[in-house]
């Protein structure tokens, strides 16, 4: 389980602090900071449960039924598929991990008044699979709210399966505390045979930071549909800060797993958040958009060079083998021709969406012409909802 083997005393690296890093003060301070981190990590390694939780390449995902059942029509066609960061409850607040901002906990108020905008959301596009990225579950940041199942008792989705991408009794940076948030696929249906699909974790940070830093997944379940055989639903978060290979490599491991399904015979609608841009975008770094106030990219001297996770430019082909292979939702023709029309995503609060990170594939058919990003969902997250209507396959 643990990673940091290696590590001494006051050798011990800071995990991955954010902008309150160059603010922390005397030199003495950070040493008292690193004395505290160094002896949290003794008591977990004498106790039987660690900091942070590591995770099996393929393990089961977990299960949810929603208190009280929705009825469901015994005949269907089509369904309605959407794909959706929520960003934890906390709609467009100024986080310290993105947007420049300055908070690190949210109060309960925030969040209910966040997460009551996704649940109206919701239930105005109606869809019958939901593919959600970043829901917290029992994390400090997000006032220890279940959010799956505020959002579950507020909508029509009979059952839901969860995969965790980050699980800490305490992670000893800059107050985050307690965390739990993760992808999860919501379903009129039940589902079954779920699975949590490890990613690559990363390999620029030191190993203590790793050991207590996100752990990106794919979800994986059958959609019973009446009538539908072996018809799956597919939901990933690929990593946003990655500068080494990371990114790519959840990408192929993404089209792995959608290789897998088709190869068996079996249909699927699979997206999420992919954090990489279409094939064919005219703007590919975004480094000066997301700068933040305090610094500096693209200047003579600068290390780096790059913001992370703001420059796409040696991303641009990333996409093409799943484009080839698979049906988007979004046709890369109508992308081209328009691509503003497709914007999901803005780190800055205050602005209109500014590039596409959000996705849906199928090896089969959607309906012409019914895919919609809804860009006016510009108060509820950092990303846009997007929705397409799937044909069935008999």
């Amino acid at each position: 389980m643990t990673d940091y083997q290696g590590y001494t005393g006051l050798e011990l690296p800071l995990p991955f602090l954010g902008k309150g890093a160059g603010g922390m003060g005397s030199k003495s301070r950070r040493n008292m900071i690193k004395i505290g981190i160094l002896f949290m990590i003794v008591l977990a390694l004498s106790s039987c449960e660690p900091l942070a939780t590591s995770f099996d390449d393929v393990e089961d995902a977990e299960y949810f039924s929603a208190a009280h059942s929705s009825a469901v029509p015994d005949t269907f066609s089509v369904v309605r598929v959407m794909t959706w960061n929520i960003r934890f409850g906390a709609a467009r607040l100024p986080w310290f991990g993105d947007a420049c901002g300055n908070r690190v906990i949210l109060s309960e108020e925030e969040i209910y008044s966040a997460l009551q905008t996704v649940v109206d959301r919701i239930n105005t596009i109606k869809p019958d699979v939901l593919l959600l990225q970043e829901v917290d579950l029992n994390a400090k940041r997000s006032g220890y709210i279940d959010e799956l199942k505020w959002i579950m008792d507020r909508t029509w989705f009979n059952y839901a399966v969860y995969g965790s991408q980050w699980r800490a009794q305490f992670i000893p940076s800059d107050g985050l505390g307690r965390m739990e948030e993760g992808n999860v696929i919501l379903s009129r249906w039940k589902i079954s045979d779920a699975r949590r699909i490890q990613l690559k974790l990363r390999d620029d940070q030191d190993k203590l930071t790793r050991y207590f830093y996100e752990r990106c997944c794919m979800v994986t379940g059958r959609i019973e549909i009446p009538g539908v055989n072996n018809f799956y639903a597919v939901n990933i978060h690929a990593s946003a800060f990655a500068t080494d290979d990371t990114k790519q490599q959840h990408i192929v491991q993404f089209k792995e797993e959608l290789d897998r399904i088709d190869r068996n015979g079996g249909w699927f609608v699979a997206g999420g958040d992919l954090n990489t841009l279409p094939p064919g975008s005219d703007t590919t770094d975004y480094c000066i958009q997301d700068m933040c106030p305090d610094e500096s990219f693209h200047a003579s001297g600068d290390d780096p060079m790059h913001k992370e996770g703001s420059n796409y430019e040696p991303e641009r082909h990333w996409l093409d083998t799943i484009y080839s292979a698979y049906k988007c939702a979004v046709p890369p023709e109508d992308y081209i021709n328009n691509q503003y029309r497709y914007f999901t995503h803005t780190t800055r609060g205050t602005h209109f969406w500014d590039r596409t990170l959000d996705y849906l594939f199928t090896n089969y058919q959607w309906v012409d012409n019914t895919v919609v990003t809804h860009q006016d969902a510009t108060k509820e997250s950092d990303h846009a909802p997007v929705s397409v209507i799937f044909k069935l396959p008999k």
